[in-house]
């Protein structure tokens, strides 16, 4: 392995453990003080489901889960709309688009109600402030927690 990869490498390992062991939070008890730039877990109980990163940490968690939220802010709950809902393929035309799923009602239930779940879930996060060593912290923490709700496909 490249010398200058390796480095990133080797501190992937101890700064997942470190997010691993701090204490889950909820959304509603955020302490004043948060790392700004980050990764984050959103879990229930021991199910881990999803990783992100950011260089804003309250404003993500605000994007991801209030009501007014839109559907590229709110992308995991979006997800989770989708699959209550069964509207699981992506669409590249009018109809069944991501915006055109918001407005039928039964969809537009279902992310309003997927948003108050991610504003329920656990929250754990690490500081990183590096962007390449916050990108594999993220890709490394999603692939040992399995977190189903993760994938890193091109659109």
């Amino acid at each position: 392995m490249d010398p200058s990869f390796k480095q990133f490498v080797e501190m992937l390992h101890p700064s997942f453990e470190r997010l691993m062991q701090m204490v889950p939070l909820k959304m509603s008890a955020l302490p004043s003080r948060l790392p700004e730039k980050c990764i984050y877990l959103l879990s229930e109980g021991q199910d881990h489901l999803y990783v992100g990163r950011t260089r804003k940490l309250r404003k993500r968690l605000r994007q991801h889960s209030i009501v007014s939220a839109q559907h590229n802010q709110a992308v995991f709950a979006f997800k989770l709309a989708r699959e209550t809902t069964g509207q699981l393929a992506a669409a590249y035309s009018t109809a069944g688009s991501r915006k055109a799923l918001c407005v039928e009602p039964a969809f537009a239930d279902a992310f309003r109600q997927a948003k108050a779940r991610v504003r329920n879930m656990d929250l754990r996060f690490v500081e990183e402030v590096d962007p390449t060593r916050q990108a594999l912290l993220e890709i490394y923490a999603s692939v040992v927690l399995c977190t189903r709700y993760n994938d890193f496909d091109t659109h």
